[in-house]
């Protein structure tokens, strides 16, 4: 196990994800509870309780992981959520849309400059990524139900 979530989160981080929160990413994603406390990741990753934290503000904030309390304690747990990537694009689905508001604006501010033109192109891009998001999750919501029973 301790091999695959070293060679995985290699990748994440090639990928652009930070080191910690790929490791922290990778053991949580290889546990069949899907679920581990800040002592047993440190351990198995040996690693800092702070670094922990770090990492799962950072998966926190991308909606890969979230954070629970442990019934009857106060120690939290973290968990992957089972659909970790197709969370992840819905909400960033929900930020694009944000996006395009504040791009609009930006854009009409700034008609007839380079910079306009630039935000005109920004704006059609997160508008076309909107589009094709929304039917790609969907899609993927349709092949789910027919290639998993969880």
């Amino acid at each position: 196990m301790s091999r695959f979530v070293e060679r995985f989160a290699g990748m994440l981080s090639d990928a652009g994800m930070a080191r910690m929160p790929a490791r922290v990413f990778a053991a949580l994603l290889a546990t069949d509870s899907g679920a581990l406390t800040s002592a047993e990741l440190s351990e198995r990753l040996r690693i800092s309780p702070a670094a922990v934290s770090g990492a799962v503000r950072y998966l926190n904030q991308v909606n890969l992981v979230s954070r629970e309390r442990e019934a009857g304690t106060r120690r939290e747990v973290y968990r992957i959520y089972d659909d970790a990537w197709y969370e992840s694009l819905f909400r960033r689905e929900q930020a694009l849309i944000n996006w395009e508001g504040a791009l609009r604006e930006g854009a009409e501010a700034l008609a007839g400059t380079p910079a306009g033109a630039r935000l005109d192109r920004t704006l059609a891009f997160t508008e076309f990524l909107e589009r094709e998001l929304t039917g790609l999750l969907e899609r993927w919501r349709l092949h789910r139900k027919e290639h998993f029973t969880q």
